[in-house]
């Protein structure tokens, strides 16, 4: 689990680096990887790659594209573990909106965990100079809509081999980013290309990591250990951009995560933090 959050954390890095690129641009690459990927690991299988759910795929591959480009936007304009933080709010998205997905029940004191983690993250709003209201949204916006994914993967558990669904959610995102970069395309250059295929590279890695980790323990045990990401997040944005963030910021992040890994370990259904970031 440890390789997995550094795998995404890294990936975080090379997106940043790419800011001079269109974020729908990025995604296309990274889907695009990530899309052969999942056709060498269904070469094997007598599965269809067309699956039984037609709607509820692409429903799955919208929200998760949707989640991913609005990500990579916040990621590519604001400090990287403020941008990170709110990516982490996804599995509040996630356990509410299963109430009405999922008709899933939500224990009382999550409620309260759920408000502490929002009041962090209006701390971090309010008391960082370099999060733009319009990046705040987007960071909002690729939560939610990673929540939403992670919901409409769940209603198609035991009905779709686990590589379809995310074959499907890269084939929205390859053609929403083909049809994108035909009218905002920026050619990349140089490191560009070792940057953009690291970063579909990494997000392979960090799923396999993530499944297994997934396998070998419990959800909620994994879960935790995924909130290191925000201690890479701090450290590398330290280090590669030379971000420094004030006490008020690092309390809010604080409170963020400290909700979030709270709600995880007293709820009774138990959010399992995979990529769209990823999620998605």
């Amino acid at each position: 689990m440890m390789i997995s959050t550094l795998s995404f954390a890294m990936m975080n890095v090379f997106i940043k680096q790419l800011s001079h690129l269109p974020a729908m641009e990025v995604v296309f690459f990274r889907c695009l990887i990530s899309m052969v990927a999942c056709f060498i690991g269904l070469r094997s299988t007598k599965v269809s790659i067309l699956g039984n759910n037609h709607l509820l795929l692409f429903l799955r591959g919208t929200s998760g594209t949707i989640a991913l480009y609005c990500f990579f936007l916040t990621i590519q304009n604001v400090p990287l573990a403020s941008g990170v933080t709110l990516s982490y709010l996804s599995p509040v998205f996630t356990t509410v909106l299963a109430i009405f997905f999922l008709g899933e029940s939500v224990r009382a004191i999550q409620w309260l965990f759920f408000g502490m983690s929002f009041l962090g993250v209006f701390i971090i709003k309010g008391f960082d100079a370099n999060f733009p209201t319009f990046y705040f949204l987007t960071g909002m916006t690729a939560a939610f809509f990673s929540g939403v994914a992670y919901n409409l993967v769940r209603t198609m558990k035991e009905r779709e081999n686990p590589l379809v669904i995310v074959l499907h959610f890269q084939f929205v995102g390859v053609g929403a980013g083909f049809i994108a970069c035909l009218f905002n395309w920026v050619t990349p250059t140089g490191w560009d290309w070792v940057y953009l295929a690291a970063t579909g590279i990494l997000t392979q890695m960090g799923q396999v990591y993530l499944t297994h980790a997934l396998q070998s323990d419990r959800v909620a045990n994994v879960s935790i250990i995924n909130y290191t990401g925000i201690i890479y997040a701090l450290i590398l944005g330290w280090l590669v951009f030379g971000e420094v963030y004030s006490l008020q910021t690092l309390l809010g992040i604080g409170l963020v995560v400290s909700g979030v890994a709270a709600s995880i370990i007293y709820g009774k259904r138990k959010p399992v933090m995979v990529d769209e970031t990823t999620v998605a």
